[in-house]
């Protein structure tokens, strides 16, 4: 199937490339040859999970076209791999332009803006059955002026291309290293989930656990909006994973839609693909609810020197603060009027 894989990528990585950049009135016609007719697209509050090209074309594309009318779509990842019989292609990177009309409500600036986004596409035949999208739209509120939330405990930041700058990676699908990062991957997430956060072990503890023969001594954590990235492991739990766990101690996972290889790189994300009770305060400043969470995850990783050296994640925060009673497009509109 290696094959078909980058024939996906192939056409995935010009296709969008062509559909970000075309005029308004040509949207429908990329769309119609990227798309079943029936595919399903799902993706950040407020948009979620729409049907059929029409939808995609007036709650996608269409306003973001009016919003960035010079968009452009810049790849920092593009691989793909099988999962459950499925054929899937992941990227990750920005949609880059001038926001000159306004987006979501969001205030347009007339200054560059830069989207960031976690993508997966299944395939049907020659046309893509689902898309999974999560859009920082909190990054885009962060961008137009106005923050909603206290200061972010890592670096608010355009994410960074692989470092070793072949994240694109378009000529072949190298299922056997990509077996081998998926289960390196899977292994480091499987020493996260026997933590027992209950303990109180503090910062000392996640510093001292497994998980650091993973990470390597040059780790890059990219996190949304209202997070930010963090560099090694103890930026790392600084900046994110201390705060969260002690929000969510009870976290599990499920609901995955991929797991793929592809070369050194590795992508999981799940509808949603962690749940957790809202049990401890602090985490982005909120205090606890006790109430059920369900979070919309991306992970996107990259083995080097036989450690993971690199994490993009996006993640679907507004979705997550609104299960919270915080409404960060209603606070926005508060503050603009």
């Amino acid at each position: 199937m290696s094959q078909a894989l980058t024939t996906y990528k192939r056409v995935l990585h010009d296709g969008f490339a062509q559909l970000a950049g075309a005029d308004i009135g040509d949207l429908r016609h990329h769309l119609e040859h990227l798309y079943h007719p029936s595919a399903q697209w799902r993706g950040s509050h407020p948009i979620n999970e729409l049907v059929g090209i029409d939808a995609i074309l007036e709650q996608v594309w269409r306003p973001l076209k009016v919003a960035m009318p010079d968009m452009e779509r810049r790849d920092d990842i593009f691989v793909a791999g099988e999962f459950e019989g499925k054929s899937l292609v992941a990227s990750c990177g920005h949609l880059v332009g001038t926001f000159e009309q306004d987006w979501l409500g969001i205030k347009a600036t007339g200054k560059t803006l830069t989207l960031r986004y976690g993508q997966v596409d299944q395939m049907q035949g020659d046309r893509i059955i689902q898309t999974t999208m999560i859009l920082d739209v909190l990054d885009v509120i962060r961008q137009s002026g106005y923050w909603p939330l206290p200061p972010s405990m890592g670096l608010e930041m355009t994410w960074d291309a692989p470092f070793t700058r072949d994240g694109v990676r378009l000529d072949s699908t190298d299922v056997e290293q990509g077996a081998q990062a998926m289960a390196f991957m899977r292994q480091m997430q499987e020493v996260l989930g026997e933590y027992d956060d209950t303990k109180a072990k503090g910062r000392e503890g996640l510093l001292a656990m497994p998980q650091k023969d993973y990470w390597h001594d040059k780790f890059m954590w990219y996190g949304p909006c209202g997070i930010g990235t963090t560099r090694g492991l103890a930026g790392f739990v600084d900046g994110h994973q201390l705060p969260f766990r002690l929000a969510f101690p009870n976290r599990n996972g499920g609901n995955h839609y991929i797991r793929i290889g592809d070369g050194p790189y590795s992508v999981t994300g799940g509808w949603p693909s962690v749940y957790g009770n809202h049990l401890g305060g602090g985490w982005l400043g909120t205090s606890p609810t006790g109430r059920r969470i369900e979070m919309r995850v991306m992970d996107f990783y990259l083995e080097h020197e036989g450690k993971l050296r690199e994490n993009w994640v996006p993640i679907d925060m507004l979705h997550i603060l609104l299960q919270m009673d915080i409404d960060i497009l209603a606070r926005m509109r508060l503050q603009h009027g």
